[in-house]
C-alpha cells in the first residue's frame, strides 16, 4: 500500500522543532544561587496562579536535561527553542554575577551536542529578576540596563556553541498582560501612559540583545525578535477583504513591529495615544532599529476581519466576534484557527520586508488528558498541528520565506496564571512522579520531521 501524504514534501533546509522556556520546566526555583523572578514571588500571591501551583519543581528539567535531550532525540528532534534565566545569571538582575548559572547552561549545551540538537536561545522569557521590579520593573530605564549588561555576559559566555539568537519572547505579554490588565506577573494595572512606556524599554532591550550577539556572538551568528503579533484572518480571499487585513494588521502591531521596522513611531500611533505616548530619548531609535537576521512569530489564534465601517469612523475594517460554539482549546483565549500561520506570516513580510520568519512557538492547551496504558490519545493535538502545518506549507508555496516551526510545547509545563492544570507538551509530564510520556501527537510529529511530508 502507497503511503499517501497531503502536500509536497517542506524544502530539505525547512527547521523543524519544539520548544520550551526556562521557567516553566526548569524548577529548581532557588537552587546554586538562583534569584527569585517575578513569578517565583506572583504564584505566592493568593489567587493569582490557579491551584496555588508554584514553579519551584516544575518539570524538574534542571536535574534532568540529559534525559529529556535523549528523548528529544529519540523522537528525532534536531532543533530545540529555550530559555535563559535572567535570575540564574543575575539573582538581583544587575548585582553580582552567579558563576553557578553559567556552569549549569554550560552543562546542559553539552549535553544538546551530545544529542545532535541545535539550540535556539531565547534571552528573556517573562522571568524578571524580582529584585529588578521591586526598582519599577518594565516602567524604569533600570531594567534596559540591567538588560544590556545580563544580554553581553550570556552571548559572551556561550556565543562560541550558540548561533541562534532570540532577544525577547511575547512583548505584549510582559508589559500589556502584566501591567495594564495585571493578569501576568508581576499584576500591576497601571495607566496607558505606564503601559506604553514599558512597550518602549522592551524595544530598547530587544535593541541591545540584537547589539550583544552583533558584539559578541561571533561567525555565523544570527539574532531575531520572537512577537506574538496580533493576527487577523480576511474573512473571503477577496482583495476588498485582503486589504482591509492588511490595514487592520498595521494599525494592531504599529507599536512594536511597526516600530522597529519603521525606526519609530508613526504618526497615526502617536495621534492614537496622544498624551499617553511614550518618552523617546535620542538615539533610542538607532538601537531599537538595528537589523535582524530574522523574525520569529508565536502564533496561536487570530481575528476574523472584513472590509467595511469599523467601529471607529474610518477604519476600514470591521473585526467579527466569534459565536460562543466557535472551536476552541481549554485555554479560553485560544481559537482555533490555523489560517493565522499563513497570514501572519505572509503580512509581515509584506509590510515589513522580512527575508526570513520563523513559527517559534505554535501550539494548544487542553485540561484533561490522562495517561491509559501507557498512551495520551491527543488526537486534537494531533488535528492543530497537521492542520497548522498545512498553512505553513501554503505560505512556503506562495513565497513567503517561511523557514522554519518550532512547536509549543516538548512538555507539558508550567502554564503561568493557570498553573499545570494547562497542558501544552506533546510529551506529558505526570507532576507528582516527574515520568514523561510521549503522547500520540509527538508520534505523528516524529513522523512529520522525519519524512517532511504531513501526513
Amino acid at each position: 500500500m502507497t503511503t499517501i501524504t497531503y502536500s509536497s514534501p517542506f524544502p530539505n533546509d525547512f527547521v523543524f522543532g519544539v520548544a520550551a522556556a526556562s521557567a516553566q520546566i526548569e524548577g529548581a526555583a532557588f537552587t546554586d544561587g538562583k534569584g527569585e523572578s517575578i513569578w517565583d514571588h506572583f504564584c505566592r500571591i493568593p489567587g493569582k496562579v490557579a491551584g496555588g501551583d508554584t514553579l519551584d519543581t516544575a518539570c524538574d528539567h534542571y536535574h534532568r536535561f540529559d534525559e529529556d535531550f535523549a528523548l528529544m532525540a529519540s523522537l528525532g528532534v534536531k532543533h530545540y527553542r529555550l530559555s535563559i534565566a535572567w535570575p540564574r545569571i543575575y539573582p538581583q538582575g544587575d548585582g553580582p554575577l552567579n558563576q553557578a548559572g553559567l556552569d549549569f547552561y554550560h552543562r546542559l549545551f553539552a549535553s544538546m551536542a551530545k544529542h545532535g540538537i541545535t539550540p535556539w536561545v531565547t534571552l528573556f522569557h517573562w522571568d524578571l529578576p524580582q529584585a529588578l521590579e521591586a526598582r519599577g520593573g518594565w516602567t524604569s530605564r533600570i531594567t534596559v540596563d540591567a538588560f544590556a549588561r545580563y544580554a553581553d555576559t550570556v552571548v559572551q559566555a556561550f556565543g562560541g556553541v550558540v548561533k541562534h539568537w532570540i532577544t525577547l519572547n511575547e512583548i505584549r505579554c510582559f508589559t500589556l498582560l502584566a501591567y495594564g490588565y495585571g493578569s501576568k506577573a508581576p499584576g500591576r494595572q497601571e495607566s496607558a501612559a505606564v503601559v506604553n512606556q514599558t512597550y518602549h524599554h522592551a524595544l530598547l532591550c530587544h535593541g541591545h540583545g540584537v547589539r550583544a550577539v552583533r558584539a559578541h556572538g561571533g561567525a555565523g551568528a544570527r539574532v531575531g525578535l520572537t512577537d506574538n503579533c496580533d493576527v487577523c484572518v480576511p474573512v473571503t480571499e477577496t482583495p476588498a477583504d485582503i486589504a482591509a487585513a492588511k490595514a487592520w494588521f498595521a494599525e494592531k502591531n504599529a507599536h512594536i513591529l511597526g516600530a522597529i521596522h519603521g525606526r519609530g513611531y508613526d504618526a497615526a500611533y502617536l495621534a492614537r495615544t496622544g498624551a499617553d505616548a511614550p518618552v523617546v530619548a535620542a538615539g533610542d531609535f538607532e538601537l531599537i532599529s538595528l537589523p535582524t537576521d530574522f523574525l520569529g512569530l508565536n502564533i496561536y489564534t487570530a481575528t476574523y476581519v472584513r472590509a467595511g465601517q469599523g467601529a471607529a469612523q474610518g477604519e476600514p475594517w470591521e473585526a467579527l466576534a466569534l459565536p460562543h460554539n466557535y472551536p476552541r482549546a481549554d485555554s479560553a483565549w485560544l481559537n482555533l484557527v490555523p489560517q493565522a500561520i499563513y497570514w501572519a506570516s505572509r503580512l509581515c513580510h509584506e509590510l515589513y520586508g522580512h527575508a526570513s520568519i520563523f513559527i517559534t512557538e505554535n501550539g494548544c492547551g487542553y485540561d484533561e488528558e490522562p495517561v491509559v496504558k501507557g498512551e495520551v490519545i491527543d488526537l486534537h493535538r494531533r488535528d492543530y498541528l497537521r492542520n497548522h502545518l498545512r498553512e505553513a506549507h501554503r505560505a512556503i508555496a506562495d513565497g513567503v520565506p517561511l523557514d522554519g516551526y518550532f512547536l509549543w510545547s516538548f512538555i507539558d509545563n508550567y502554564e503561568w496564571e493557570d498553573g499545570y492544570r494547562r497542558r501544552f507538551g506533546i510529551v506529558h509530564c505526570d507532576f507528582d512522579t516527574l515520568q514523561r510520556t510521549p503522547k500520540l501527537s509527538a508520534r505523528y510529529y516524529a513522523d512529520v520531521m522525519r519524512t517532511r511530508s504531513i501526513l
